[in-house]
């Protein structure tokens, strides 16, 4: 036991260890000049999503964001403000949630320096919001969407899963 209310360091890392675990993911919502939002198409899954990715152990979403747009896209910038944030467990309730967050990650011409990365991605588009429900999945068509109301408003969302609402 540690002396006047100094927490002993052993028994705070095993506290520590037996917290539940959930896995951090992000992305970034890049559009062109014209609003368009670009998706990616994973060639491990059928649906598109925005470029990003899994934040590796220990490592600041912001920073996850960086490293995963650099490495699918090629487009290597610091994220701007986080958008929208998420909890699920895609997987069922045995599995380990996910949180999920978007980042701002501004604007580029159409195509300009994306550079997918050809060991997971097979395309990329510039994408109209009235096409997303096409090419999303309903989780990441409800983040999305909410990602850019929150950019237009300056409010950061939480996305709410269904059956949490």
């Amino acid at each position: 036991m540690a002396e006047s209310g100094e927490v002993d360091f052993l028994d705070e890392q095993t506290w520590l260890a037996s917290l539940p675990e959930v896995v951090v993911a992000a992305g970034a919502v890049i559009t062109d000049p014209d609003g368009r939002v670009l998706l990616v198409k994973p060639n491990y899954r059928d649906w598109w999503s925005v470029p990003g990715g899994i934040c590796e152990f220990g490592e600041p979403p912001h920073m996850g964001c960086r490293r995963e747009v650099a490495e699918e896209v090629g487009i290597d910038r610091v994220p701007g403000p986080l958008l929208a944030i998420d909890w699920s467990q895609p997987y069922g309730a045995q599995s380990r949630p996910m949180m999920h967050m978007l980042f701002d990650g501004g604007q580029v011409t159409h195509g300009q320096d994306i550079v997918l990365q050809e060991s997971e991605l097979d395309d990329y588009r510039f994408t109209a919001e009235a096409e997303f429900a096409d090419y999303l999945p309903p989780r990441g068509l409800a983040r999305l969407g909410s990602a850019l109301r929150a950019r237009a408003s300056g409010i950061v969302v939480y996305v709410p899963q269904a059956a949490d609402v």
